[in-house]
């Protein structure tokens, strides 16, 4: 098991990488090849589009190296290469790509060459050879066929034979060893003559006619030379590829690359996850954070923006679950994997080395103890920079006043590494040696001390208590003896512990008061913001209206100022004057309202609410669950907010009509493709449909070609895409009416 495996491991992330793994067109670690920032410009430039699937491939690094020994790969092998084509061939000329961005930028560097564009079109979509292509072999294949129906008909005209019909066991054609044969029972020989090719556990004969003998013989030589004349093609074909081995490597890894991103998108959008993407500081601050390992968890809210995040508190209370959950996140925003968050709130910084030392290292192989164990783990550490590291019970096996003074020590020789530390604990005495540190934050896991369970919530800025005799109590320890533990504990550390109790409500209460008081004075900055900027732009507005008045004034002025002959000739330059006033009269301009986060509004046809903003773009949620970032400009207020319902995904769904959904061109010429499909639309309109299908394959691509143009300058027709792969993939068209 590798590092990053062991480290998914301790987060408890298995689950979660495996579901996301699924995703993936050919498996691959999850870790991507090439620059952070490149990836998440493609990522975001992605994400509101609807890319095709990249298509199942295998790994391709054997037949890559076969190629630069030049060797001959077979055809499936060579299929795969195809494959990778075709998906840059669709990708490259999908009217999906926006004509500016990060994606249109890296796909305008790829050039397909021509020779292999060409490899591409002897294939039908199952990888096997188009007929037509090598004669040679499509006769063999024809005389295969032949033989073997030959032999079919042969098979079945025995089994009626009457005179055998005594000595069958059955009336079923076997197939033994790559051979037909009958299962006859004994005195067949008098009949029928052949080989005996085995015998079954009842004693009963497999016999394969000698009659068919020279048929299976005849088979067997044409399937010999079919298998050398595909190895001839595959020979010139691989030398085609051989002289185009260092683009084959180059658009091999680009498939990888785009497949990271494709597969990040979809994952993204099938468990309505969203991506938070590393910022340049140390800063953690997570809002409405789930840790995905969890069922129906309550969401998090942590603000750790200083050095050491010390947690301590109730036992079962989820400090160790906090200390994970911090650390995923930082671990899926690394690896540019989408989270249960709400990332507009949220913000993850950058760490090249995350540790986390949270399972018992005690092993009895190697002979090591726990507090050895980890020990030895923190030594390998304590100098790595730009670390995040994680200490789960860091007083873990060994005495408590001893692993304070050095736990102090470790922790601030880490501190002034500019390390970024997580631990929890129990020591009170840690904690408070550690509590004058500008530079630790405090959590206190809360405890509710009426029905004796813990609340899994934290509050900021205090040292919380372990309550261990009410959690001992609640696990069915006897109330006698937890009474005579409390009086070992003694009457003044019991009053301390309330004391922190009491401290850590009025503490959240007060919280509780201030963080309404903030929203509330930010809402009113936001307004008073709000009218500014709408002060501003109004007084704008009518100045360059009135300049737009003035000009105009001048220029019809200067019209009338010339000096007329005649009375006709005045008359004429008013008249140019008018015109002028007339033309040059602005129109009186909207004033755009800025959106605002809750804000509903209108995408096209669909209707939804305004769930964030980042830069210039608004991040919205549909009514249909889909989420997207889209320009101002292309939304519009919605002020009749009962309209909006939940709108179902579009389903194809054909009606009681006689009229299809669905019309297959297959082996129709251009002309009369395009007829059918012309008359198939206009039905489907009658219809009411407004989602259909048109099957017209991929073959040279001519077909293809003129549909697509049809479809383009149809006056009916919405927009089309390429059917999902279950439905047709590139063979195919969804169109929207």
């Amino acid at each position: 098991m590798d590092k990053l495996q062991t480290l998914a491991k301790k987060l408890d992330l298995q689950n979660f990488l495996t579901l996301f793994e699924g995703f993936f067109a050919r498996e691959k670690s999850i870790a991507f090849e090439g620059d952070y920032k490149f990836y998440e410009n493609l990522i975001k430039d992605c994400e509101p589009l609807e890319l095709p699937t990249p298509p199942a491939l295998k790994n391709l690094d054997t037949p890559l190296i076969h190629l630069q020994k030049s060797g001959v790969l077979e055809l499936k092998e060579i299929f795969e290469f195809c494959k990778i084509i075709l998906f840059f061939q669709t990708l490259k000329s999908s009217s999906l790509i926006p004509k500016t961005g990060a994606l249109k930028d890296y796909l305008e560097k790829i050039e397909l060459p021509q020779k292999l564009c060409e490899i591409t079109k002897i294939f039908y979509e199952d990888g096997e050879i188009k007929e037509g292509t090598f004669l040679e072999l499509d006769g063999l294949k024809h005389t295969l066929k032949c033989t073997q129906k030959e032999i079919k008909t042969h098979l079945e005209s025995l089994l009626n034979k009457s005179s055998l019909q005594p000595y069958f066991v059955d009336k079923q054609i076997h197939l033994l060893n790559g051979s037909e044969c009958f299962l006859l029972k004994a005195g067949f020989n008098k009949i029928l003559k052949g080989v005996i090719l085995s015998r079954s556990q009842s004693g009963f004969f497999y016999l394969c006619p000698q009659s068919l003998l020279k048929l299976k013989e005849k088979e067997s030589t044409l399937e010999d030379e079919i298998a050398k004349q595909i190895y001839i093609i595959c020979k010139e074909l691989s030398k085609e590829l051989q002289k185009n081995l260092p683009f084959l490597k180059f658009i091999n890894r680009s498939f990888d690359c785009l497949d990271h991103i494709i597969a990040r998108i979809q994952f993204a959008k099938a468990h309505n996850l969203e991506f938070v993407f590393k910022s340049k500081t140390s800063e953690i601050i997570l809002k409405d954070y789930a840790h995905p390992n969890l069922k129906n968890p309550k969401l998090l809210d942590i603000d750790f923006r200083k050095n050491l995040l010390l947690i301590t508190g109730v036992n079962a209370g989820g400090k160790t679950m906090l200390l994970k959950s911090v650390l995923a996140s930082v671990f899926l925003c690394k690896f540019l994997i989408p989270q249960k968050i709400n990332a507009n709130a949220s913000k993850i910084g950058s760490f090249k080395h995350i540790e986390a030392i949270i399972s018992d290292p005690q092993n009895s192989k190697n002979d090591i103890s726990t507090f050895a164990g980890r020990m030895l783990e923190i030594s390998k550490i304590l100098n790595e920079e730009n670390l995040l590291l994680a200490i789960d019970e860091i007083e873990l096996g060994t005495d408590a006043d001893e692993a304070s003074s050095l736990y102090k020590e470790i922790l601030e020789h880490l501190l002034k590494k500019n390390a970024k530390v997580i631990i929890t604990t129990h020591h009170k005495r840690l904690a408070s040696l550690m509590a004058s540190n500008p530079a630790v934050e405090l959590y206190a896991a809360l405890f509710d001390e009426k029905n004796a369970i813990p609340t899994f919530s934290f509050l900021k800025g205090t040292i919380g208590k372990s309550y261990a005799f009410e959690s001992a109590l609640r696990y069915q320890i006897p109330y006698c003896i937890i009474q005579k533990a409390k009086a070992h504990y003694g009457e003044d550390k019991e009053r301390l512990n309330i004391l922190i109790e009491k401290s850590s409500i009025l503490e959240l209460e007060l919280q509780k008061a201030k963080n309404a008081l903030d929203e509330e004075t930010q809402k009113m900055k936001n307004k008073t913001q709000e009218l500014q900027d709408q002060i501003t732009n109004n007084q704008q507005i009518l100045q360059n209206h009135k300049s737009a008045l003035e000009q105009t004034y001048q220029e019809a002025l200067t019209i009338l100022k010339k000096q007329a002959k005649s009375l006709s000739e005045i008359h004429q330059n008013m008249n140019k004057a008018n015109q002028i006033l007339n033309q040059n009269t602005p129109p009186p301009q909207a004033i755009q309202k800025d959106f605002q986060i809750g804000d509903y509004i209108y995408y096209g046809k669909r209707s939804g609410v305004i769930i964030g903003k980042s830069g210039g773009l608004y991040m919205i949620k549909c009514d249909d669950g889909l989420r997207l970032k889209v320009n101002a400009s292309y939304l519009k207020a919605n002020h009749n907010q009962s309209n909006l319902k939940p709108q179902p995904k579009p389903k194809i769904i054909a009606p009681k009509n006689p009229v299809g959904i669905s019309l297959d061109l297959h082996g129709l010429r251009g002309e009369e493709a395009l007829q059918k499909a012309d008359k198939f639309i206009s039905d489907c309109l009658l219809a009411g449909y407004d989602e259909v299908l048109i099957y017209h394959g991929i073959g040279g691509g001519i077909l293809s070609k003129l549909i697509k143009e049809f479809l383009q300058n149809h006056p009916k027709v919405v927009r089309f895409e390429d059917a999902p792969p279950q439905m047709g993939g590139f063979g195919a068209k969804i169109v929207y009416l």
